[in-house]
């Protein structure tokens, strides 16, 4: 799935790139033709104004006025022998010269840009005095000019589109792998675990067996805990109002029993005991589990956990600090990544998992809020309060 996903899009950024070469090059070149011609059609304007104003024949005068008046889209502007506007132009908007004084030579500046060259015009009568006319792109030639550009921000959102719709496929069957993976480990887990139960009831019935009875109760409840758990992803959990520092006590008194001596547990309510937020008390536990085996992991059985509750607003914060060996700041994005682990052992999905179930179940976050390298690492979980204050 993924090396289709790069082969498409590698084949969306070469379609595109060709796209757009070939537009930018065709249309440069069609830009190229339109500019020489209308270069000719000021010419022939011109020489038709020199027509007018040194002829005396009036069928010549008539052919002159017919060429132009046809110019109907190329502005021009005329100057003198200084390069001062003489007041005459065409194409250009009337009502925009007499509200702004500096209009019009704000445009010459801009034709010069374009065309550098004016066309002169010398009269017959003074043939010391000459004119000049400068002009400027056509709405036709700036349409061809700015066509690429505009092709190149529609073919840039239909590649972003494409990314996204892939992108958001890929997710897609991404999660439904991982769901129909949990729903299998379940559904596997299903037919010992009530062998198992049929077993344990045997035992019971005979005295000999009361010591260890307890303890496989104990270990058998924690498989089916888990397998709960597996059958939960994938289907949209029923949330319930719960404290939340209760339930992550007794998380934390759970990993307590199964850690080193060396390790100090410390929790911080915050006054925050008779908080209550919408959780799946299942799935919720298995979060804090797997931070807190995260941070056993990274602190080698020797060290400090705390955790702490905050309330921001409409919001309940809970970070689980530990004194491990801290994550470098390239790796920071990849922590939650399904598949990368750091272990020799492992599959690298409990923090993945992790950020899945407080994010699409809870609606909350789980993020990593700082580390740094031998002095540790702060897992943040975010909740939403609930939005009547009554129910909180």
């Amino acid at each position: 799935m993924i090396g289709s996903l790069f082969h498409w899009k590698s084949l969306l950024i070469l379609i595109a790139v060709a796209i757009v070469s070939g537009t930018i090059v065709y249309s440069r070149y069609v830009a190229g033709k339109i500019s020489v011609e209308e270069r000719k059609n000021v010419e022939a304007w011109v020489e038709a104004e020199r027509t007018i104003l040194n002829s005396s024949d009036t069928v010549s005068i008539n052919l002159a006025s017919k060429i132009s008046s046809e110019n109907k889209e190329i502005p021009i502007i005329e100057t003198n022998e200084q390069d001062i506007p003489t007041g005459n132009f065409i194409n250009i908007d009337t009502s925009r010269v007499r509200e702004d004084s500096n209009y019009l030579r704000l445009k010459l500046a801009e034709f010069k840009r374009y065309n550098k060259r004016p066309i002169v015009l010398g009269l017959k009568d003074n043939p010391y005095t000459v004119i000049h006319y400068y002009y400027g792109e056509s709405e036709l030639l700036k349409e061809v000019r700015w066509y690429p550009i505009i092709q190149l921000v529609i073919v840039a959102l239909f590649i972003a589109i494409a990314f996204f719709s892939l992108q958001t496929r890929y997710r897609s069957a991404q999660n439904q792998l991982w769901a129909s993976m949990a729903k299998e480990t379940a559904h596997q887990l299903g037919t010992p675990l009530s062998s198992l139960e049929g077993w344990l009831e045997i035992l019971k019935e005979k005295k000999e067996n009361e010591t260890i009875v307890p303890e496989i109760t104990k270990d058998l409840n924690r498989l089916m805990l888990i397998s709960d758990r597996f059958g939960k992803i994938g289907s949209t959990p029923h949330l319930e109002l719960h404290y939340p520092v209760e339930q992550v006590m007794a998380v934390l008194n759970y990993m307590k029993k199964r850690s080193s001596e060396q390790v100090i547990f410390t929790i911080d309510p915050g006054n925050l005991e008779s908080l209550r937020v919408y959780l799946s008390p299942t799935l919720f536990d298995w979060v804090f589990e797997n931070l807190l085996k995260n941070a056993l992991d990274a602190m080698e059985g020797k060290g400090a956990i705390h955790i702490r509750f905050l309330q921001q607003g409409h919001q309940l914060l809970i970070q689980v600090q530990d004194t491990g060996k801290g994550i470098p700041k390239h790796l920071l994005n990849k922590v939650f990544k399904a598949g990368f682990t750091t272990k020799k052992r492992g599959w690298g999905i409990g923090l993945s998992l992790s950020k899945r179930i407080m994010e699409q179940y809870h609606k909350g976050l789980l993020n990593i809020t700082w580390s740094e390298l031998g002095k540790g690492t702060v897992f943040t979980v975010t909740i939403p309060l609930p939005s009547n204050p009554a129910q909180a």
